[in-house]
């Protein structure tokens, strides 16, 4: 957080005042990643970093607040300044929630900056990239929905060129956005669904990663708008598509060297003993932090046995991890890190990053072990093949999550305690209260399959 000596005040100012900034951003997010902001007059910048921005907390999403509590006080991260490409005289901190003047244990950034300060108390630098799919869609006059461009109709669309030709503008503006903010960009592709698209930037600390994926969100959600489309990050918003990801690729980093990279590896994927332990610890816990990485009724229409237009759902079912297969819940693709492709669109990046953290440093702590690593198409072997080898699936809905996430005391002690609370249960019982208002509808698919049945 700054204080009032912090020479950093004098810089922004400077660079603010050389792009003609005459607004700010202060924005935090809920539980369930949900940005919200005030708009900051530049005049009254400093004021914003000494003080904050006040809102009334209960209004503002899932914060663990209610109507009668203090103001909230959202304090602007200077490391997090954003230059909003499309509005030159906007920009954006992240902020960190405190209510009168100390950190709120409900803020998601900052149970992550609690989780990282334990790494690197461990002596590690946890360091991690965002792969976030999303949908482009149109609203139709039933309020339904379809694909925005109704010419994308092939059966296996992915890296189709003619999808890509159609979206140009908007993908070429999104990836310029991205290099001008600094992140770079390498990677722009139609993914595996009709209307999916995926645009990739370079890792960082999880911190700076995390706050680049809220930012993303919006600033896709925003650039779709303005070229009349709906974009969207909701993990499988249509049935015979292939569902949305937002996979983490991740690392632990000592003074500058990446501790998971092992060229001489006997296992032959480029890992450490550490990576392995991490690995080990990520296995562990799956069941439980797939309550945070995939955090909705929705995600588990994702996480499924099964196909898709396309042929696959590229989502995980099983605990597993080897090589670059893309059925494994754990990807090694490269030497030195690992790709948990259990995490998806709707999940919250700080809660996620903490989750998975947390069980990796379990794992590194308690030498757990990862395991034979499996190189098989995990699409083709039955169910009764892979339980009788012992693997675990991921739960089956987010009942089933939520009630192993309860009874992880590893996670409980990362996600914290609020105030006669801890977290895990605050969350849970969000969670299970969204579970059971979706339950109590009674669906399309109930009244074709039971009308007249019975």
């Amino acid at each position: 957080m700054a204080v009032a000596t912090d020479p950093r005040l004098e810089e922004i100012q400077k660079i603010a005042k050389g792009r003609g900034v005459e607004f700010f951003f202060a924005q935090f997010v809920d539980m369930y990643g949900r940005p919200s902001a005030k708009l900051v007059p530049a005049e009254n910048f400093v004021d914003l970093v000494h003080e904050g921005a006040g809102f009334a907390g209960f209004a503002a999403g899932e914060l663990g607040q209610l109507p009668s509590d203090p103001d909230i006080a959202a304090i602007p991260d200077l490391d997090s300044l954003t230059l909003v490409p499309w509005q030159k005289n906007l920009a954006r901190f992240a902020c960190d929630v405190t209510v009168e003047g100390e950190p709120w244990p409900y803020c998601p950034r900052t149970i992550l900056r609690r989780q990282l300060a334990r790494a690197k108390e461990l002596g590690f630098d946890f360091k991690i990239g965002c792969e976030l799919e999303y949908f482009l869609i149109k609203r139709n006059e039933d309020g339904s929905i379809a694909i925005a461009d109704s010419a994308d109709t092939l059966e296996k669309p992915c890296y189709d060129i003619a999808g890509l030709t159609r979206r140009y503008d908007f993908l070429t503006t999104i990836s310029k956005y991205c290099n001008e903010m600094g992140w770079g960009n390498y990677a722009n592709d139609h993914e595996d669904a009709n209307g999916q698209f995926e645009q990739n930037f370079r890792y960082a600390d999880a911190l700076t990663s995390c706050d680049r994926a809220i930012f993303f969100r919006y600033m896709v959600h925003t650039i779709a708008e303005q070229h009349g489309m709906i974009a969207t990050f909701m993990p499988k918003p249509i049935t015979q598509l292939t569902g949305s990801g937002s996979h983490i690729h991740m690392s632990l980093w000592r003074d500058d060297e990446n501790v998971f990279l092992d060229e001489s590896d006997p296992r032959g994927l480029g890992l450490s003993e550490t990576a392995y332990a991490f690995i080990g610890g990520l296995k562990k816990h799956a069941r439980a932090y797939s309550g945070v990485t995939a955090p909705t009724v929705n995600s588990y229409k994702r996480l499924k046995v099964g196909s898709t237009t396309s042929g696959a759902t590229w989502s995980p079912v099983w605990i597993s991890y080897g090589y670059n297969n893309r059925t494994q819940m754990l990807r090694i693709p490269a030497p030195g890190r690992v790709e948990d492709r259990t995490i998806d669109g709707s999940a919250n990046p700080y809660l996620a990053a903490t989750a998975v953290l947390a069980a990796g440093l379990d794992g590194i702590e308690n030498r757990l072990d990862a395991g034979e690593a499996n190189s098989d198409n995990l699409y083709e072997k039955s169910h009764d093949e892979l339980s009788a080898r012992g693997l675990q699936t991921l739960p089956a809905n987010l009942l089933e999550a939520i009630g192993e996430l309860e009874r992880d005391d590893v996670l409980r002690s990362a996600l914290g305690r609020g105030r006669g609370e801890d977290y895990v249960d605050y969350y849970c019982r969000v969670k299970r209260d969204e579970w059971f208002r979706y339950h109590e509808q009674v669906t399309d698919w109930e009244i074709k399959e039971y009308l007249t049945r019975f």
